[in-house]
């Protein structure tokens, strides 16, 4: 009998522990309280840096830019980067190219030239590539301009790096395909990776300066530069950084990245022999764009910090928008409404509607049907502002050529200059604009003084990539 009531016991108490158990581990937490708002923070420029075809240094592209000077000249064999192969293949190769045209950036030691000894050949150079050599030298302006080179830990952790690139180092990746070839793969440099992997450009320039904020490389063809100075805004209106140190490199003047839009009959063809009238964005003799390098980098900063440190604000980034064509991978869409929604959306999220703009940089590279869809998708958004002759609009590529990955930046930082100098910078080689251009709207084809207090800035991409940038006078 007592063994039973001993048993029975025994039983009631396991199955309360088992009860115990199983709500212990069916039961619902308390739902999480929603996630805290952030407090949108605004964001200025103040800081600029540029290695353009132009010349080296912003004041340099700036002005020679302003005067209607071009960066464009002929290719030589040289500019191939084929120092491995023999002469006569080099020959061939430059033989083939259909476009013979580029706009490079000037290399040297004289003021306005790019110093290869400082930036490439030191034995701290060998992991880096041309494009990163570029980012690190626009970066040094950049942040020097700013007088932000910080040395407190605090200040390091929320200073961030935003740098893109288009195609990277494509010359590398041809000398590695050469070692193949010759059965010498086991010279391959241990550095071949980090050379070409794009990010490393941001890498390099967190690396040299300690930046231990945000670290982000957007690879978006050729609105690169756009989306990297767009991305690094919203990492600063979401508090993950005070500053960050934005914007886009490309090095792509080597025999397979020519070859390569030569065959997709991209690159202008009819102007091997006028090198400097061969980028003519918007102009009736326009057939295509003229491939070019260089880096353009821009220090962002949260508007409080930057009034509190005493920095000189050029401008505020007041509006990025963003958008996909999803229709083919080289070619805009004709209705022009991919751009239409990128300016939209940066005119929404400024606050400003479509006649507050005073001028537009165009991302206009010289091809007879994106340089139109872009005039289009501006005349139908802009409207009577456009067409009455107030707004004013012009693309630069006419000076520097097609950035591709850089582009964006570079052309955001002219969108910059233009508030900060008063100046809107013309469109060269605009001899016979497109019969869509009538009225008051027409491009200009020589710099304009005039009250620039908000400019916006356009970079489309392969793969239909669009984004805007609009930047308002400093507040």
């Amino acid at each position: 009998m007592a063994s039973r009531t001993l048993a029975t016991s025994l039983r009631r108490r396991l199955r309360r522990s088992t009860t115990q158990i199983r709500r212990q581990f069916t039961s619902q937490p308390p739902p999480f309280d929603p996630p805290p708002i952030p407090h949108h923070r605004r964001v200025v420029v103040t800081g600029l840096g540029m290695v353009t075809p132009l010349g080296c240094g912003v004041g340099t592209a700036w002005r020679r830019l302003v005067e209607g000077r071009c960066g464009v000249r002929s290719v030589t064999p040289a500019d191939l980067k084929m120092g491995g192969f023999e002469a006569e293949v080099v020959a061939h190769a430059f033989e083939q190219l259909t476009s013979k045209v580029a706009a490079i950036v000037p290399c040297g030691d004289k003021e306005g030239e790019f110093d290869e000894d400082k930036w490439l050949r030191s034995k701290d150079h060998k992991s880096m590539s041309r494009f990163i050599a570029y980012a690190l030298c626009a970066s040094e302006e950049a942040l020097r301009d700013a007088n932000w080179l910080p040395s407190e830990l605090d200040e390091k952790e929320k200073t961030g790096v935003s740098i893109g690139g288009g195609i990277g180092s494509i010359c590398d990746i041809l000398d590695a395909a050469q070692m193949i070839c010759e059965k010498r793969l086991r010279r391959l440099s241990p550095y071949f990776i980090p050379r070409i992997l794009i990010n490393m450009a941001a890498g390099h320039v967190s690396m040299t300066y300690g930046f231990k904020g945000p670290n982000h490389a957007a690879v978006t063809a050729c609105a690169t530069g756009g989306h990297s100075i767009g991305d690094a805004t919203r990492m600063i209106q979401f508090g993950d950084a005070d500053v960050m140190v934005a914007g886009g490199t490309e090095a792509s003047i080597d025999a397979l990245s020519i070859a390569g839009f030569c065959r997709s009959r991209a690159l202008a063809t009819k102007y091997n022999h006028l090198p400097q009238e061969s980028s003519r964005p918007f102009d009736c003799g326009r057939d295509g764009f003229v491939i070019g390098e260089g880096c353009g980098i821009m220090v962002l900063e949260e508007i409080e910090h930057a009034k509190k440190r005493g920095a000189k604000i050029y401008a505020e980034v007041r509006g990025y928008g963003m958008s996909g064509d999803a229709y083919h991978i080289t070619q805009p869409h004709s209705d022009g409404r991919g751009a239409i929604l990128a300016m939209t959306r940066a005119l929404q999220q400024a606050g400003l509607s479509p006649n507050q703009v005073d001028y537009i940089n165009a991302h206009a590279t010289s091809t007879p049907l994106g340089d139109a869809v872009e005039a289009n998708a501006i005349k139908s958004l802009f409207a009577d502002h456009a067409t009455s002759g107030v707004l004013a609009l012009s693309s630069t590529k006419g000076a520097t050529g097609h950035l591709l990955g850089a582009a964006g930046a570079v052309e955001a930082i002219f969108a910059v200059l233009a508030i900060y100098n008063g100046i809107a910078p013309p469109t060269l080689n605009l001899v016979q604009p497109d019969p869509l251009f009538q009225d008051g709207f027409m491009p200009l084809n020589a710099a304009k003084s005039m009250p620039i207090n908000a400019a916006l800035s356009n970079s489309f991409g392969f793969g239909g990539t669009n984004a805007s940038l609009l930047f308002t006078s400093a507040p």
